[in-house]
């Protein structure tokens, strides 16, 4: 298939019958033999999002682990950004191509890959192979922990470690009702702070907790927390039964309290049903104006006093953005960051790139250290549309 399309079945084929910690040497093989592409590797963007991490192809000459990569400012920033190919001049080398590697909304990181020649039938095929890596790293993501090792550049506590894995395994989903996209800044001393979501045939469903506490106290809590409300959710309860479970596996077995915010979003009328216990207002932004939705607060999880829960109603229109927060993005330091003028000027912005305003905004705020979690999950509501929206660059 030398110069020809690539064959996705002969691929695959390739990628199953390699080692799963051998993604990038499949993609490389495949370019090195239709169109014999040179140094080959893939980079992906560590825990704290400030820096990249590379991964070579075995056998190449950058192979061993390099130096992080500094993220602002760079062209891997820029393509990161917009979702869209670069290619530049390599010396006498070729054309260095970067591409992005991302699923359904979710940006894995970059291929970069240098080519003797790239003409547009080219660079598309090198488009879709990134696309293919990205299914493959997924994949393969479930049997290897070198995609957990490559990313993590500084010392990881265990309260980090936990409340990591409590995250789901994508901060950013797309589909043709709605984009959404979440992300958290722990404090120096981990807060408690989680989101989670989950898509089903007919409903989405959201959620933004914070467990009372700090360091490993706080992420056993967490754990209790988004365990109870998993369990529940699979079970197939709404949101309602959903916040009593999670209510009382906190009193039956924690030692103390969280906020937390529950959705389940019809996909069919784009009505949210939600429950708030406790939790700060989410921010919603329509037709250019931001404002709190001011609903009725129901007491923590874990409050040791007599409390119910109540399933309050939000209409979503096409073009609304709902911004879920923690108290983390609005206490201390953080008070000082105007967030309804930063969620308006944002508008613009794919949620990914939202969240990363505003969550770098707080972390300036506060000069590096923060005294709790931040985190933030933008919802974009499209409408009910059931056929796919045209694909853009890197979807």
């Amino acid at each position: 298939m030398e110069g020809g399309d690539l064959e996705l079945g002969e691929l695959l084929a390739a990628a199953e019958a390699a080692p799963p910690s051998e993604s990038v040497d499949v993609i490389a093989q495949d370019l090195q033999k239709r169109f014999g592409a040179a140094r080959v590797s893939f980079l992906f963007v560590d825990l704290i999002g400030q820096r990249l991490v590379r991964l070579a192809a075995t056998g190449a000459e950058s192979a061993d682990r390099a130096e992080p990569i500094a993220l602002q400012g760079s062209v891997y920033d820029s393509v990161l950004r917009s979702q869209r190919q670069h290619v530049e001049p390599d010396g006498q080398e070729g054309q260095r191509v970067i591409t992005p590697v991302t699923n359904r909304g979710d940006c894995l990181g970059l291929l970069e890959v240098t080519l003797q020649s790239a003409d547009g039938t080219v660079l598309r095929q090198v488009r879709d192979a990134a696309h293919a890596l990205a299914y493959i790293i997924v994949t393969d993501g479930r049997f290897t922990d070198l995609y957990h090792l490559g990313r993590r550049t500084t010392e990881t506590s265990l309260a980090a470690e936990i409340q990591h894995q409590l995250l789901p395994s994508a901060p950013c989903c797309e589909a043709s009702e709605f984009t959404l996209a979440a992300g958290l800044v722990p404090a120096d001393d981990i807060g408690g702070d989680t989101y989670d979501y989950t898509l089903d045939r007919d409903t989405l469903h959201l959620s933004i907790t914070d467990a009372m506490g700090h360091d490993t106290n706080s992420a056993l809590l967490a754990t209790l927390l988004v365990g109870a409300l998993r369990r529940a959710r699979r079970s197939g309860c709404d949101a309602l039964r959903q916040a009593h479970h999670a209510h009382h596996a906190m009193l039956s077995h924690g030692r103390g309290l969280a906020t937390g915010q529950l959705l389940c979003v019809d996909l069919g009328t784009g009505l949210c049903e939600l429950v708030n216990a406790g939790h700060p207002w989410p921010l919603r932004l329509r037709d250019g104006t931001v404002e709190e939705v001011k609903l009725a607060v129901n007491m923590p999880f874990g409050v040791a006093a007599p409390s119910s829960y109540h399933v309050q109603e939000l209409q979503l229109l096409p073009g609304d953005r709902l911004v879920l927060l923690t108290d983390g993005m609005q206490e201390r330091e953080a008070a000082t960051v105007d967030l309804p003028s930063l969620v308006r000027d944002t508008r613009p912005l794919h949620p990914r790139e939202a969240v990363r305003a505003l969550t770098a905004a707080v972390l300036e705020a506060c000069h590096g250290n923060l005294k709790d979690d931040a985190t933030v999950l933008i919802l974009d509501w499209h409408g009910t549309r059931r056929t796919p929206p045209e694909p853009g660059p890197g979807r």
